[in-house]
């Protein structure tokens, strides 16, 4: 459950990457932006060669919401499967609703500001080991900003940066607010 309720960020944007031909599915995901006591931030970084194209790139961790499961569930699983973390939930900070036209997808992602517990093994599934090449990035908050601002120079990385470079700065904000760290 959540610590404290903050106003929610709410984004809705658009591809302009890739040309719009349909929107086949629509995806439920859970994010975090987590943070530990020592005012390090915790995110994926992802190293794809596939049909977004080549890039190396910073994200938070998270994923799809699977049937049945509730959105705290799936947070906390996949920050055990990518990160190898539990946490704390502090607040839900934003939805984000984007499109990747090149996937004919439609994403409603929901990001909660959560604090390090405690670090353990990672639980990648195939996928995530040898295709992304799923690594943890684990940094200050100015050199987030500055490796998302590194993403912007492929299309994939942009539709990222521009996803979630707006919540990291809010989550930023509220730790600051309320004394977090």
């Amino acid at each position: 459950m959540c610590k404290f309720q903050v106003e929610e960020l709410s984004l809705l944007l658009k591809d302009t990457e890739w040309p719009f031909t349909s929107i086949k599915s629509h995806r439920q995901i859970v994010r975090a932006i987590v943070f530990d006591e020592a005012g390090f931030f915790y995110f994926v970084g992802v190293s794809r060669d596939d049909e977004f194209g080549k890039s190396d790139s910073i994200e938070t961790s998270g994923g799809g919401v699977e049937q049945g499961e509730s959105q705290m569930h799936a947070l906390n699983r996949e920050l055990k499967e990518e990160l190898g973390i539990e946490v704390e939930i502090i607040c839900k900070l934003a939805q984000v609703e984007d499109d990747y036209h090149l996937l004919k997808r439609h994403n409603v992602s929901h990001y909660y500001l959560c604090k390090m517990l405690s670090q353990g093994m990672r639980q990648l599934t195939e996928m995530e080991r040898n295709h992304l090449q799923l690594s943890v990035i684990k940094c200050r908050y100015n050199e987030a900003v500055q490796f998302y601002g590194e993403n912007t120079s492929t299309p994939f990385g942009r539709l990222v940066s521009n996803r979630e470079l707006p919540v990291l700065k809010y989550a930023k904000q509220i730790i600051d607010e309320k004394h977090l760290l």
